[in-house]
């Protein structure tokens, strides 16, 4: 009785499958796919590390608009910034500057001094940023040529196998034929996301650069103003916040 139940079930296994492919590919097949496999494992943790960084200075840039700007001193307003933020990088490295200037023995613009020292600072944030990004898009334009190359190997072996057998059988070129297109599949499957992510976490890092941009520039434009100059937005809620002047003979003179 175990003898049919047996061949029962090699019977109903499928032998073109994943690793029936793979056991049929040899070395060859098993190194190709540990390395796709690494690669999609390396873009996807890529993607989701980044992410949630980009994610965390979009939430640093709320709390800025909102409680930076509100603090009566710069330096009141970098203690309520995150530690290690970014936005607190641009405050503290502003500040750090103001006092280097004036230890400076050669005269040099303030402004032009201010401004260099915020964009060598924005751009160490951007450069942060942009890190990794490099290999999401190695592993979207590379993959889907480790795919191929796993194909190549595929055919050749069903061209050894219908030469050695004599005849193109189904038995002799169906393992190898499978082989191939599954190491294809498989090869798009890494690249697509990859290539997607590398897209969209681009675009991501492109807005958060322009609010960076744009704190710096209202950062430089307070600091070198004296505080007199803020942006906009804050300007104009503070203003609304204001009671208007009531109109009237005893707004104008009060012991009328």
């Amino acid at each position: 009785m175990a003898t049919p139940a047996a061949g029962a079930a090699g019977a109903g296994s499928n032998p073109y499958g994943l690793l029936a492919a793979l056991e049929q590919g040899g070395t060859i097949a098993w190194t190709i796919f540990i390395i796709l496999v690494i690669m999609s494992a390396a873009s996807w943790y890529i993607m989701l590390t980044k992410l949630f960084e980009q994610q965390k200075i979009m939430n640093q840039a709320k709390r800025a608009r909102t409680t930076f700007w509100s603090a009566p001193n710069l330096r009141e307003g970098a203690n309520k910034l995150e530690k290690n933020s970014a936005y607190r990088q641009l405050v503290d490295d502003g500040l750090v500057a103001q006092e280097q200037h004036t230890k400076l023995t050669d005269p040099v613009d303030q402004h032009e001094w201010m401004l260099g020292s915020l964009s060598r600072s924005q751009a160490a944030i951007n450069s942060k940023l942009g890190s990794g990004l490099a290999l999401l898009a190695t592993v979207g334009s590379v993959s889907p040529f480790v795919g191929l190359l796993g194909t190549v190997i595929g055919i050749y072996r069903a061209l050894v196998k219908i030469g050695a057998a004599g005849q193109a059988s189904i038995d002799a070129v169906a393992g190898p034929v499978g082989e191939a297109l599954i190491m294809t599949a498989i090869g798009l499957v890494v690249a697509v996301p990859a290539v997607m992510g590398y897209n969209w976490l681009l675009r991501r890092n492109k807005s958060v650069s322009e609010q960076l941009s744009a704190f710096a520039t209202d950062l430089h434009g307070y600091m070198m103003s004296g505080g007199a100059v803020k942006p906009t937005a804050i300007t104009a809620r503070s203003a609304a916040s204001t009671p208007p002047l009531k109109t009237g003979s005893a707004a104008i003179n009060p012991k009328a």
